[in-house]
């Protein structure tokens, strides 16, 4: 079977338009030939008006392409040397470069594809498409991160044009502020926490203590109730630092805001364990940008899909997100890696072959994916 290259289908291409060009051209010159001399030259003077206007509203030379200027080479056989310059609008040597440049990709033989990464396969982009479409409310970083929990690595710019070209345009970025108080290298001994205030159906206001572990992005649930009072928030730090057992001596620093539910008393639970607290200044969650972007988080892939119906609701909807969160969810401080996973197993993209090797595993009553490799 014959086959053609990729070099030999551009010089079909540019040997058709050639072929096309210039048999229009011959039929212009025909129909120029059989008409009166009055009618050639009023046409001429018409058309050198007209180029000279069209000249002065450019304001430079104009482009041409290669079948422009083979048409005016052969017409500038019929007409002497001399009377080129006032007739032809571009003028070249005896071997233009226009033509060597032809030549040259005629007898270019190296590797047309530009440098830079590897194509990404077809069904990695199938993939991507899929997530997307199952999960409208997820953005590119999102999506790339649940690839990354299957071990393929592919990069954020990659599935935005990925979804680009699909017509699918991704959610919009909300970046959240980065905590610049503290070192980077501190984070890890860093814990912080807030009120999640959530409303019912009925319009009850339910009130939710959140805690995250900065370094890990451990998020825990501390507890829900519909009247939160000192000493309710007082049991609940009590109940934490019993669920955080040991790690406990890992952490250094509690940050909360001047919410008066947080009391002394509610300070002193965790000064006792070797803790600093530490208060945000008014209106400045900057301070506590962590803790705000999770509480954000919680808001967008769950609560806004949801209608919660009472303290019981709420309380089983985030248990069950919680174990989402902590098991699965990809986070883009720990290189995609859920908090409770140290590491995750990483493969070639090139290496997946049948996209039905990836299951999807509704959670959280249904409202969020997961993507796990068959067993």
């Amino acid at each position: 079977m014959l086959r053609y290259q990729d070099g030999d289908c551009d010089h079909l291409e540019v040997l058709s338009s050639l072929v096309y060009r210039l048999v229009r051209c011959l039929f212009g010159l025909l129909t120029v030939l059989i008409r009166s001399d009055l009618s050639k030259d009023v046409e001429l003077l018409v058309l050198r008006q007209e180029n000279q206007v069209l000249r002065r509203q450019l304001g430079g030379q104009p482009r041409w392409g290669h079948v422009d200027r083979l048409w005016l080479t052969a017409l500038s056989r019929l007409i002497r040397r001399c009377r080129w310059a006032e007739v032809f609008p571009v003028t070249g040597s005896g071997d233009p470069a226009w033509h060597r440049n032809l030549v040259a990709r005629k007898w270019t033989f190296t590797d047309k594809r530009s440098p830079g990464r590897s194509c990404t396969r077809r069904l990695v982009k199938a993939l991507i498409v899929r997530m997307a479409q199952q999960n409208p409310t997820w953005g590119h970083r999102r999506i790339q991160g649940e690839p990354a929990r299957l071990g393929y690595s592919i990069a954020a710019s990659t599935v935005w044009e990925i979804l680009h070209a699909a017509g699918i345009d991704p959610a919009p970025r909300r970046a959240g502020p980065t905590w610049r108080q503290f070192p980077t290298a501190q984070a890890h001994a860093i814990i912080a926490c807030d009120f999640l205030v959530v409303e019912t159906v009925l319009l009850k206001q339910l009130y939710v203590l959140v805690f995250i572990e900065h370094g890990t992005r451990r998020l825990h649930l501390a507890g829900v109730t519909a009247h939160p009072t000192g000493a309710w928030t007082v049991q609940q730090a009590r109940n934490l630092v019993m669920n955080l057992g040991d790690r406990i001596t890992e952490l250094r620093f509690l940050i909360h805001d001047r919410d008066p539910l947080f009391t002394s008393a509610f300070n002193a639970v965790f000064t006792a364990e070797g803790l600093r607290v530490i208060t945000t200044l008014p209106r400045t969650p900057r301070m506590n940008a962590i803790c705000e972007r999770v509480i954000g988080t919680l808001r967008r892939e769950l609560l806004d899909q949801i209608l919660i119906l009472n303290e019981r609701h709420l309380t089983y909807v985030l248990r069950e997100y919680l174990i989402h969160y902590n098991a699965h969810r990809p986070h883009q401080s720990r290189r995609q890696r859920p908090p409770n996973i140290a590491t995750q197993p990483s493969r070639d993209v090139t290496d997946l072959d049948d996209l039905r090797s990836i299951h999807r595993k509704p959670v959280v009553t249904g409202m969020i994916n997961e993507y796990h490799h068959a067993a």
